[in-house]
């Protein structure tokens, strides 16, 4: 945490060498060790579960409700039938939401307009990088030099799964 009193806002997402994020509503790869370490961010040191923020269309993407975490949906659409997520329609009103918990971080999981709304306010980003390109319809620019690289954990390619990168960044400031 920043301070005593305010948790860790922190995106996490995987993006391949092209800036792809998204193809058709699901990933375009399969990598289980990030699958894995999504868990693992998402539901923190202590195994309790951290409250996610996501986008309508991140959620309607997942398999279901991720077992013991909050799912706090942002979107416009006030009438939307959340299937058991928290919805909100102001960037505002899902912090406030997010906070009840008490928390240490507040993972932001997705889309790539949810990832630009919240990236003035993160204070650490957790990419998993892919080292190929793939077909997309939805992308993720690059970092600029307001991030700096913190922490790289470097795969190699195995079988018909790509080389990838975990890379932990933090504010250059």
């Amino acid at each position: 945490m920043t301070n005593a009193e305010e948790p860790d806002i922190v995106l996490i997402y995987a993006r391949a060498a092209n800036g792809v994020i998204g193809h058709e509503g699901d990933l375009p790869w399969r990598l289980p060790a990030d699958l894995r370490r999504f868990k693992a961010l998402t539901m923190g040191p202590e195994g309790r579960g951290r409250p996610m923020i996501m986008g309508r269309k991140t959620f309607e993407s997942l398999p279901g409700l991720l077992p013991g975490r909050r799912h706090i949906v942002l979107t416009r659409r006030e009438d939307w039938d959340s299937k058991g997520a928290e919805v909100v329609t102001s960037l505002a009103e899902a912090l406030a939401l997010a906070k009840t918990d008490s928390a240490d971080e507040i993972p932001v999981v997705g889309g790539a307009e949810i990832y630009d709304i919240f990236r003035p306010l993160a204070h650490r980003i957790e990419v998993t990088e892919i080292h190929r390109d793939y077909p997309g319809d939805t992308f993720m620019k690059p970092l600029g030099p307001e991030w700096i690289e913190a922490r790289r954990e470097d795969h190699e390619a195995e079988d018909e799964r790509p080389a990838f990168s975990f890379v932990t960044y933090t504010r250059a400031d």
